[in-house]
């Protein structure tokens, strides 16, 4: 057997969450490369249909839901028609979240507050609890990865907001935790803690404040913000049978922005 072959995905099945767009997108298209199939939910539909085609190109099927993962009685519904219809399951990636806020602690409103913590901790635990948990109910086993942020590690400067890296770091804990749990069941589940991207939202931050985003550039040892598509790769190996004997990580990809 070729070492190659303990990457690919032939036979197994993805649902990503916010995977018609930026990391999102790059990651299914890469998973499906490496030959499973996947199942999409975002909110964009036409996004969607535009990511489902291009897996579709690749050989490999894909089915789309349109929804909002970060509102938990949609989220539940969303997972609860994945696993009844198009099940099973063999890959989870909660990719979906963001920042969305710019707002001083001491200004903070609950809901706002509330509605981040949602989009990025609670549908991960809910994909999680339903997805994951039907694949330790399986008893086949199975991959979890759960994409976190250098922010859960670290502050960011200069943005308001802190209920990203509140929730960022909330998942690093969560996916050490489970992993502890469900590694007798088979099931791996690792986190992805990326850097700075140059996804759709983060060029529009960059717009929008271009002093902050040029001194964060500054500060990466690579030089440059990562591409959406340089995600792929590790997304692959955390997916396949290369990453059987890792669980409970959180794996940083960032050109170095931490190190300093």
């Amino acid at each position: 057997m070729s070492i190659l072959d303990r990457f690919r995905l032939d036979g197994r099945r993805l649902f990503i969450t916010g995977g018609s767009r930026g990391l999102g997108r790059e990651m299914a298209l890469a998973i499906a490369d490496a030959g499973a199939d996947v199942v999409l939910a975002g909110r964009d539909a036409d996004s969607l249909g535009k990511t489902a085609d291009d897996i579709r190109a690749l050989g490999r099927t894909a089915v789309t839901i349109q929804g909002d993962i970060g509102a938990p009685a949609e989220c539940e519904t969303i997972c609860r028609q994945v696993v009844e219809e198009h099940g099973p399951i063999d890959i989870l990636i909660n990719n979906v979240g963001g920042r969305r806020i710019d707002i001083p602690t001491q200004e903070m409103p609950l809901e706002e507050w509330q509605s981040i913590i949602d989009l990025n901790l609670t549908s991960t635990f809910l994909c999680t609890k339903m997805i994951g948990g039907s694949m330790v109910e399986r008893g086949s086993g199975g991959r979890v990865i759960n994409i976190a942020s250098i922010s859960g590690i670290v502050c960011n400067r200069d943005i308001g907001g802190r209920s990203y890296e509140t929730s960022k770091a909330a998942v690093i804990q969560f996916t050490r935790a489970v992993a502890s749990d469900w590694t007798a069941a088979g099931v791996t589940v690792n986190a992805i803690c990326p850097g700075g991207f140059m996804t759709e939202p983060n060029v529009i931050w960059a717009e929008k404040n271009p002093g902050i985003i040029g001194t964060f550039k500054d500060q990466i040892p690579a030089g440059d913000f990562g591409q959406p598509e340089d995600l792929g790769p590790l997304a692959v190996y955390l997916a396949s049978d290369a990453s059987r004997y890792m669980t409970g990580a959180a794996l940083v990809i960032d050109g170095g922005y931490t190190l300093w």
